[in-house]
């Protein structure tokens, strides 16, 4: 460990010491605490929510929170805390941001940046948003990602829309652009649960099965990722939670731009 010991020298006027100095040796601590482990990110709209393992030292006083717009490079002190999670609230949807964390004890030892790579995209996001049954709701059965609304399945602009199948009693979440790709990631008990859009497993027909409590991921003709979660479903409507990449190419979390699967209709 690296500590010093530093002699600290008394003088007792009382003559029950004769006068006597007495030495008292005190360490100085320069050990800096461990390097914080498990960092990690949530997805939010105009915010990034941080968290890592805590620390387990006794002198441990608290944390620094470092950004950058680089890779591995750049970091600034963005903020302190004493707890092991952060909210990045001075985000840009549609920027990257990346991130890292140290630790530091009352003797002002810092640690190393955390090595885990950890970097966000922010994106607008939205709950209770309703799909009716396109057949005969059609005015109101399909959703705008690019423009956070409600619209009509007819109007060509459309990324995905709801239809109720009377004859199967089937409930559908269709595609209605050639190139946008749709899959059922299935049951998440949270929004969050789903971070970043898989590189495999779209579906092939163009549609899938509405089910409640279901997270699916969309991947727009332009190039754009999306994701909903059902949270109210019948014959007549789904009513979802949504998010959107506006960052085109990133798959929420993942800065990478992916080639785009062919897909038989």
């Amino acid at each position: 460990m690296l500590k010093k010991l530093t002699i600290i020298t008394a003088l007792f006027a009382a003559s029950f010491f004769f006068g006597c100095e007495e030495k008292i040796y005190v360490e100085e601590d320069f050990e800096a605490p461990a390097v914080p482990r498990g960092v990690e990110s949530i997805t939010g709209d105009e915010v990034v929510f941080l968290s890592w393992y805590p620390n387990d030292e006794s002198d441990l006083a608290g944390y620094g929170v470092f950004r950058s717009f680089y890779e591995n490079e750049g970091y600034e002190l963005l903020a302190t805390t004493q707890s092991p999670h952060y909210d990045d609230l001075d985000v840009l949807n549609g920027q990257t941001y990346f991130y890292a964390v140290t630790a530091y004890d009352f003797s002002d030892n810092e640690s190393d940046l955390s090595y885990d790579l950890v970097f966000d995209t922010p994106r607008p996001e939205g709950a209770g948003a309703r799909m009716y049954d396109q057949n005969r709701f059609a005015d109101i059965s399909a959703y705008d990602f690019s423009n956070y609304s409600i619209q009509d399945f007819r109007d060509g602009s459309s990324d995905i829309c709801f239809e109720y199948h009377q004859t199967s009693g089937g409930l559908y979440i269709n595609t209605l652009r050639q190139d946008t790709q749709i899959q059922d990631y299935g049951y998440t008990e949270t929004f969050d649960d789903v971070s970043y859009a898989p590189e495999f497993g779209w579906s092939k027909l163009g549609f899938v099965e509405a089910i409640l409590g279901h997270t699916y991921l969309i991947w727009t003709s332009d190039n754009h990722f999306a994701k909903i979660r059902i949270t109210d479903l019948n014959s007549d409507l789904v009513q979802f939670d949504w998010g959107y990449q506006i960052d085109p190419g990133n798959p929420e979390v993942i800065a990478v731009k992916l080639e785009k699967p062919e897909q038989a209709k």
